[in-house]
Parts: structure tokens; sequence; C-alpha cells
């Protein structure tokens, strides 16, 4: 969706390898003759109308079975929901009226890593379009293979970054379009049988993604047409979706009747203008207006106020559409979770000014974070789908009943310099400057980077000229008293960076200088989408180039790793407590990031509910319950203060929950199981209304 408002390494061996092999790749041409829709009808036919078994486009209206077909969908994302849940919230979305399934495909998700493929769990994008199919939906289907959807890069995986020589992604630089074809030659085919012409939901299948708003490479745009073509055969109906301006249509549009063009624009945007616009860039007879997204809410960034948009205002906006016969797809009609490190982010004017997004991807949807829709929005489009849908609705389900655990002691197991000391498994990789974190194979997370100066009677001066995203800056020395552990200098920011000064010290021997990078989420829009993680530049020492570096991986668990339990995890879970960690030395002021560990029972089957877990108190850093990866908390910077865990997640006898504070952690050491969300932390303490937002960025 566009943003229109407010060991040694081996990795470069590896990718340049990789192209070398997909380089004797068969290249389809980039101007193949494309096909028309799948309508079997051209502009000189148009008026004829699609048979039983078929879907396809005429008289400016979509077809389904040999009837007309209005569009009433919502866009719902398997991989922001457990695989437990997706029956749940389809059929709340049923509740609400919907014909259509909207979802996206993100490649990182599928493919972690070059040749690592993965189609299970959260990942089972088979199994998500059955259960659509099994409960009456058509599918639109966003294979990408950009799709921005505030996921990190995009979609795209973040190994891309690492290639060398560098590829150019979102273009038809024939290095990326060999990768392209690699992916979709394992997803298409996947997904080919369930296409509705073969007795499947898919209806139609999206090409990139609002390209209009980034590029005008048309050799690109038309080669992934062809592969489509290539795996999907002549009869779906390919579609390009693009904000409703002039600019972005000639950009991002396919002109003649071979695909598609629908549009998306703000929910304050008189919507009939738009869609006469639209028809310039169809064939005559083959433009049903269809705004393939109708915003529900918006997304919302750490430290901005939660978004909101009013519901009678969007059942207004809505019906706009659909009394004139119009189709739109809610966007969204269910946000989820962006578990694990897979937020995106946005920039404003340059690429310092950066907006991570947070882990809760609610998007104030009908269908609310955990599946509730007990709301008014829910029931103001609910009342109008009504109205104009012509079919009776099935009755609303009761919100999943929601319980709090209560207070959760946490206790210290380590902290993070120690456990990685007692980690064997932990690759390093030296280079005589810093480099990147997918350059040393490390794509989520975090990457310590390691290196040493001589002392100074009067301190020192650092600069880092560009990190991505967020730095904690530590020196120790082995000959001081508190015995060599690292001592906090302070935090370098993306988008407040700052020199730091580093304290005078006795050390008798050189300091070791530790700079902890979080990546904290590419960015997923606009110029600044191919977002290199870590330390981008050289590292400045009283104005001289600091050398000599060791990189760190750190190894925590991401939505989809197979296996899912880890090293460091491990270590954290484990009854034993180093004496390192009970270390009283200074400890106050070292605001060292440690591990916490605690747990909570839960008595009997029927009592595993989904729960919300409060950091109220707390700093900044990861949350894991029974290893899984919850997603990040920010507190201190807000809005939000609650993260979900599903039930699914959750297990009758004792479920534990492991946190990597990274700054503050709170006094008493707790935090809460509770019943509800809160979006009313840090500096995000109210909520933002959104109606005038829209086209703003």
């Amino acid at each position: 969706m566009a943003r229109k408002r407010s060991k040694r390494t081996t990795t470069t061996f590896f990718f340049c390898a990789l192209l070398s092999i997909v380089a004797f790749c068969a290249f389809v041409p980039v101007f193949a003759p494309l096909p028309s829709l799948s309508s079997h009808a051209n502009h000189h036919s148009q008026h004829k109308k699609v048979t039983t078994g078929e879907f396809g486009i005429a008289n400016d209206m979509f077809w389904k079975d040999g009837k007309p077909f209005q569009i009433i969908g919502g866009d719902l994302h398997y991989f922001r929901v457990l695989p437990e849940y997706w029956e749940d919230r389809l059929l709340r979305a049923k509740a609400l009226g919907l014909n259509t399934i909207q979802t996206y495909v993100p490649w990182n998700l599928h493919e972690p890593k070059p040749g690592k493929l993965v189609f299970e769990g959260i990942a089972d994008i088979v199994s998500f379009l059955k259960l659509c199919h099994k409960l009456g939906f058509v599918v639109m289907l966003r294979a990408g293979p950009y799709i921005c959807a505030e996921w990190d890069l995009g979609g795209f995986p973040a190994w891309l970054l690492a290639i060398n020589p560098a590829v150019r992604p979102r273009s038809s630089d024939p290095n990326f379009l060999r990768l392209v074809e690699r992916w979709w030659e394992i997803l298409l085919p996947k997904v080919a049988p369930l296409l509705y012409a073969n007795g499947g939901p898919i209806i139609m299948v999206q090409i990139e993604n609002e390209y209009g708003s980034y590029g005008n490479d048309k050799a690109y745009l038309h080669h992934l047409v062809t592969l489509a073509r290539g795996h999907l055969g002549d009869d779906i109906i390919l579609y390009t979706t693009d904000g409703g301006s002039r600019e972005a249509l000639e950009k991002g549009t396919i002109r003649g009747d071979s695909v598609f063009s629908a549009v998306d624009f703000g929910t304050g945007d008189e919507p009939w203008p738009i869609f006469e616009l639209q028809k310039e860039f169809n064939a005559p007879g083959k433009s049903p207006p269809l705004s393939a997204e109708f915003y529900t809410g918006w997304l919302t960034h750490w430290g901005e106020k939660i978004a909101e948009t009013g519901a009678d205002f969007t059942a207004t906006a809505l019906e706009k559409i659909l009394e004139r016969n119009g189709s739109a797809v809610l966007y969204m009609v269910h946000g989820g979770t962006n578990f694990g490190f897979y937020n995106g982010a946005n920039t404003g004017g340059d690429e310092s000014d950066y907006k991570p997004d947070l882990t809760s991807y609610d998007y104030d949807a009908p269908i609310r974070e955990s599946g509730d829709v007990d709301n008014a929005k829910f029931e103001a489009l609910r009342r109008v789908i009504k109205q104009h849908s012509g079919a009776s609705l099935p009755s609303v389900p009761s919100n999943n009943e929601k319980t709090g655990y209560g207070q959760i002691h946490l206790q210290k197991k380590e902290f993070f310099f120690d456990i990685l000391n007692r980690i064997d498994s932990i690759e390093v990789v030296e280079s005589e400057n810093p480099l990147p974190m997918e350059s040393v194979g490390q794509m989520f997370g975090f990457l310590l980077y390691v290196s040493e100066y001589a002392a100074k009677d009067d301190g020192s001066i650092l600069f880092i000229a560009k990190v991505h995203d967020r730095a904690q800056v530590f020196i120790s020395c082995s000959s001081e008293d508190n015995g060599g552990r690292p001592i906090f200098v302070g935090i370098i920011e993306r988008w407040s960076n700052r020199t730091l000064g580093l304290p005078k010290t006795k050390c008798l021997s050189t300091i070791s200088l530790y700079v902890l990078v979080e990546n904290m989420g590419r960015v997923n829009y606009g110029q600044y989408i191919f977002d290199k993680k870590g330390i981008l530049s050289s590292v400045y020492l009283n104005g001289r180039i600091l050398q000599q570096w060791k990189m760190l991986s750190i190894p925590l668990n991401n939505l989809n790793e197979i296996p899912k339990s880890n090293p460091i995890i491990q270590v954290a879970y484990s009854d034993s407590i180093k004496n390192s960690a009970l270390r009283k030395a200074k400890e106050s002021v070292l605001k060292e990031p440690a591990f916490y560990a605690g747990h909570f029972a839960i008595d009997k089957v029927d009592h595993v509910k989904d729960t919300f877990l409060s950091f109220r108190g707390w700093g900044k850093g990861v949350a894991f319950v029974n290893e899984f990866n919850i997603g990040r908390y920010w507190p201190m910077m807000g809005p939000q203060c609650n993260l979900y865990v599903p039930a699914p997640v959750l297990k009758q006898g004792e479920n534990v929950v492991v946190v990597l504070e990274l700054e503050s952690p709170d006094p008493k050491l707790a935090i809460h199981s509770v019943d509800q969300p809160d979006f009313t932390c840090g500096r995000g303490s109210s909520k933002l209304n959104t109606h005038q937002l829209h086209h703003t960025m």
C-alpha cells in the first residue's frame, strides 16, 4: 500500500556464485505478446458475457459464472495471523459481508535465506487459500515481488541487499529479474491449481504494487506479466494497483487489455472522478470501478499518537462506492500483528527521517488485532454492505474470550555480553571497516560491532555518520576495578545522530569499544526502500578512522525460522544463573542489556485464552513467549504499551516469558498479563484522527 499520508563470512562469494548459476537460466523476452483479459472479449467484442465457470471482465463489470459480480472484499494477511486463527478471522470477515479476500505474498517470509524455502506454519499460503475457498471467498492474490504492506523491505528478502555487484530491485536489471524468475518458478506453480478456472478461489493476481508511485520502467512490468502468464496461463486476470492520480497511473499501468488497472485513493477523496480517470487506463469496456485499497484506518509509527478513523466517516465513504455498483477492498479488514522482526518503516524528506512501525498492525480495522468485532466501525460497515450486497449475512460471532493471568515476576538471567561469551555458535566476521548486517549474514535483530582504541587521559570523541537504526555504545577495560564490565556511554540514533564523548579512564591497556546496533525494520515504501542495516559508514575517533572490527551476529528467533529454538534463548530459559548476572558493582549505572525470564501457569486447557503482556515501566526490547517472538516493545516511546499474545502460543501448564531488555528494566522486574490492548504509553498518549491525513506523504 502506498504511503499517501501523514566465522569468516563467505557472503560475497556465495551471491556471486548464485548469480553465475542463474545467469544460465532462459531469459523471457521482455515485450512478448500479451493476451487480453480473461473474459475472452477484446475491445471489438466487449459485450460478450463470461460463461459459467469463468471469472472475467466485460461491459465495465466483473462477471462470475455468467453473472455480474460486485467485489466487496478485504485485505487479510495470512502472515500476520497465526494459522490456528485463520478460520476465525475469515468467518468474521464473512459476517461483515465480504465475498473476497485479498492478500499479499511476502517473498522474504518464504525465502529467508537464498534457496531456503519455507511454506509451513504461518507461511503455509496454500492452506490459507484453500481455507478461503472452503469458506466461500474468492481471492485477489498480490504476488509481488514487491508488496509494500508495512512489511520489512516491502517483502523483498534482505539478502538481496548483500549481493555483489548490487542488483537493482524493482527494475529490469537482468540480475534482479533472474532472481524474480527463480522465486516465481517456486511460488506460481504452487498457486496455479487454485486459480478460479481450475476450480480454486483465485480470481485475479496482482503484478507488483503501486509501481507508479516509485518508477517508470515499463520493461520491468512487461517482464513480470510475461512471467506470470507463463506460469498461470492466459485466462487469469492480472491487475495493477496504483494511486488515483494521472501521474501514478501513467507510470504504473500497462496500456491495452492485457492487464486490468485498479486504483486506490484516500478515504476522504471523491471516488467517481477517480474511477472515470481509471477508465482511460483500461481498454473500452474493461474498467469496472475498483478501489483495491479502501482504507478503514491507518498505520502508526513508534512515537506517534495512535491512528483512528471514524466509523461513520468510513462507512459513508464506502457507501459512495457501493451505491453505484462500484467494487472495493477494505484495507485492512483485519490488520493482525507484526510478529518477530518483520515490521516495516517509512521515511520523511530524507532517509534519516526514519519512522518504524509498531508491533501491532491493528490498523483501526473493523476486525481488531485480537479479532474483536464488537465495535462501531464493524457495525457501520456491515450495515452499508448488507444494504448493497443483496445477500443475507451470517450472524456476527462473539468476541474471543481474553484473560489476564496477572503479574509475572521476572528474574535476571544473564547480562547480554556475558551470554555471548558462553555461546559457541555465534559467528564472528573480521574486517578493516564495519560491514552492513546483510553482508555478514545477519538479516534481522541485532549485530554487535567490536573494536579497540588506546586510552587517552582527556577522553575521546566518537562519531558514526550513518547508523541504521539505533546503536548503544559501551566501553570496557580489563584493568578497571569493575572487572572489565562494559560501561554504557550513550545512544546514537539514525534520526538524531550525534557525537558521543567517551569518558576518561585510567585503563592500563587498550579499551574495547562495543556498538550494539538494532535493525528496527527496513523501509518498505519510497525512494529509500533499499535500506541496509548496521554501521554503514566509517567510525571516527577523535577525527581519525577507527579500523579493525569484529562483528558478532546475535541469533534471535524471527517469525518463521526453523528450527524455532536457538542457543541464546535456550541459555536465557536455563534455570542456572551465572554469577555474572548477580554482580552488584556499579550495576545501577551500567545500563547494560540483559535477559530476564519468568513464568506463569495455566491450570486447565479451557483457561488458555488470548492475553496481552503489559510492559509499562520497562524501556525497550524484545519479548518471547514459549520461544515465540511476539515482537518489540518500547513503552517509553509509545503509543503501544501491550503486546498481543494469541492463545495458540500458550499451553496448559507452565508458560515461559523471556525478555531482552536493552536499557531500563522495571525496578520491580515484573510485567503484567492483562485482557485488553493499550495504546496510551509514551509520547503517543492520545488518539490521532486520520480523516485528513491521506495524500500527505
